[in-house]
């Protein structure tokens, strides 16, 4: 399944994510789902999928969101998990049962042909922070939901909120060379952070009623195996890792004990709970006005 061409402003997202991005998550999908399994829930309750309803999941990755909200839109229903990585698509399609409705395509949502008004729900569980231009992206999107559908999507608040992420990397940082400092619009994790921009993004691609809840939440980063499998999570998948992808054997060495000192006085049990800081965006397509 290879990804259509991406929008030129996406070329290194789309690279990055069919390269050493996606490969990570492919091969930690299990442990990865577990991790963000509080995120989902939270999401997916708040998209309040009804039977029948037509789904495009932006950024599905892996799709673990996309088959959870298949089963609750059900047979009547339909959904759409659409993402630029095909190794992630390809583990999706491994996972999804014969004659579930469920499609997945490749292809950066930036310029991929949505079909007119035909989805109720336009949802995201944190795909949506890496376009280079997302106010081009989310018209481009909203051009699949119908008049009145609306918008659901996870977004991460700020870095400083987010120690999940930080707290392994900043101890790397005691070994390993700091990664380059991205804007804070630049695409990556982090480029929503902002309601300011969020509201912004999403008013100047046509949507209205936007909202915007923050939730705190707890992530098993040891997914219940304990300090080692946490330290193990840091060291491949994330920013930590990234700031040691292609560091000699004893930096990472060095990191590593670094990573495991700073996560230690935060177990309990198997399980290593930090804290995570979430956006949950809702917004809706606006209805066609009478003439």
């Amino acid at each position: 399944m290879e990804p259509a061409a991406p929008h030129e402003a996406n070329a290194d997202q789309a690279a990055y994510w069919n390269g050493p991005g996606g490969r990570h998550w492919t091969d930690r999908q299990e442990i990865q789902d577990a991790v963000l399994a509080p995120v989902s829930e939270v999401l997916i309750a708040r998209a309040a999928v009804e039977t029948g309803e037509k789904i495009i999941d932006i950024g599905c990755g892996c799709g673990a969101t996309t088959l959870a909200i298949a089963v609750r839109a059900g047979v009547s229903g339909d959904a759409l998990g659409l993402d630029i990585s095909a190794p992630m698509l390809a583990r999706a399609k491994e996972r999804t049962s014969p004659g579930a409705p469920v499609r997945w395509v490749a292809a950066d949502a930036t310029v991929y042909p949505f079909e007119p008004g035909r989805a109720d729900l336009l949802f995201s569980r944190f795909g949506v922070m890496f376009f280079a231009d997302p106010t081009l992206s989310f018209a481009n999107m909203r051009t699949g939901l119908r008049p009145g559908g609306r918008l659901v999507f996870a977004c991460w608040r700020e870095p400083r909120q987010n120690p999940w992420l930080m707290l392994p990397l900043q101890a790397a940082y005691n070994h390993a060379p700091r990664l380059p400092e991205l804007g804070p619009e630049d695409p990556g994790p982090f480029s929503f952070a902002s309601e300011e921009r969020v509201r912004h993004v999403l008013s100047k691609a046509g949507f209205s009623s936007v909202a915007m809840q923050p939730v705190n939440l707890l992530l098993d980063v040891a997914v219940g195996g304990g300090l080692d499998a946490a330290v193990e999570g840091a060291l491949e998948i994330g920013p930590a890792s990234r700031a040691l992808e292609d560091q000699p054997p004893e930096v990472r060495s060095a990191a590593a004990r670094a990573i495991r000192a700073a996560l230690a006085p935060h177990q309990k049990g198997e399980s290593v709970p930090l804290g995570a800081a979430i956006w949950i965006v809702t917004a809706a397509n606006p209805r066609v006005r009478p003439s």
